[in-house]
């Protein structure tokens, strides 16, 4: 995003993963009526009822693997995830998005890295919270709309389902601001590879290809911050997210085989920061499944960063992302 000012985003983190917050971006009715007429244009594949049944591609016929479990981790741009009236666009953005899917049966994990900045079709309402329709928009602003609890977290779901043409997202955890020190005193400290030059201008301490510890007291700083005057900023802050994750999860894993009780004193401590659907039960399962596999496959929804009429966008590259969604989620029939 272009400005004259540099800013600092919020930060955020989760049972698992830490995430970033930002600016609340609210486009006009006149935008929104723009985009969603162009959205009906742009359906390019179809899986509709694929989660129950099959998909054909290249000649071949797929089913969804039904040994997937998806879960939904958001993280939210507020101090605490007050609630409020649909529609009122106040709810805050969820400005981290990653999805993780568990095969139940292989025992293995994937993370998908998905963009704040992904354009992409979700419902929007007014303040009488009347729903009005269809809009393709940041992904981010999806959570905006709803009630800032719960209904906020299903709105972000069923985008997301959507972009990713129907997927089964059976469970969410979003975070607010107040998350991180709380999780980071529960984790302790972790040691991570800068691993762009996003920070240089404003950290020099944080040089591309530095090793440093991050704790409680020096992590915001890696994690939170932007220089919104630089296009696509939230790409390469993104990339640092990523590796702060690889390296809480891998220290979230070495806690959890010490000490079971890790997780569930974790998920106790965020109560007070967390709207979530799952158990503590649940994140003690992944753990579990964490602890036995190491580190977790990783891919980014695939796509290009573009700057918007006002604000950078990201769009997805379609065809690749289709293949990746294939290959992840789908079995061959034989």
């Amino acid at each position: 995003m272009k400005k004259k000012t540099i800013r600092m985003i919020p930060v955020i983190a989760g049972v698992i993963f830490a995430s970033i917050g930002g600016i609340v971006v609210l486009q006009g009715m006149q935008n929104m009526e723009e985009a969603q007429s162009g959205y009906e244009a742009e359906a390019a594949y179809d899986m509709e009822g694929s989660a129950a049944g099959t998909v054909t591609w290249n000649g071949k016929t797929y089913r969804y693997n039904d040994h997937l479990s998806n879960y939904l981790f958001l993280g939210v741009d507020k101090e605490a995830l007050a609630e409020t009236k649909t529609g009122y666009l106040d709810a805050g953005q969820t400005d981290a998005i990653f999805l993780l899917s568990w095969d139940r049966v292989e025992g293995s994990i994937l993370v998908i890295s998905i963009p704040r900045d992904t354009m992409t079709p979700y419902n929007y309402y007014g303040r009488e919270e009347q729903e009005l329709g269809r809009v393709k928009g940041h992904l981010s602003l999806a959570y905006a709309y709803g009630d800032g609890k719960h209904g906020s977290c299903q709105l972000t779901v069923q985008a997301v389902s959507d972009l990713f043409y129907g997927l089964p997202i059976e469970r969410y955890c979003a975070v607010s601001l107040e998350a991180l020190p709380v999780t980071m005193e529960e984790i302790g400290a972790v040691t991570v590879t800068i691993p762009n030059n996003s920070l240089e201008g404003k950290y020099p301490e944080y040089e591309e290809g530095t090793k440093v510890t991050l704790d409680a007291g020096n992590v915001e700083p890696f994690i939170r911050y932007r220089d919104i005057e630089v296009s696509q900023s939230a790409l390469t802050r993104l990339e640092r997210q990523e590796v702060f994750l690889e390296a809480f999860m891998e220290q979230a894993e070495q806690q959890f085989q010490a000490d079971p009780g890790f997780v569930t004193r974790t998920y106790e401590a965020l109560q007070p920061y967390m709207v979530t659907n799952a158990g503590a039960d649940q994140f003690a399962k992944l753990m579990e499944c964490l602890a036995r596999q190491g580190k977790p496959e990783h891919w980014t929804v695939p796509g290009t960063g573009v700057e918007g009429e006002l604000y950078d966008e990201y769009h997805v590259d379609e065809d690749a992302l289709y293949e990746m969604m294939i290959e992840t989620f789908y079995v061959e029939e034989v």
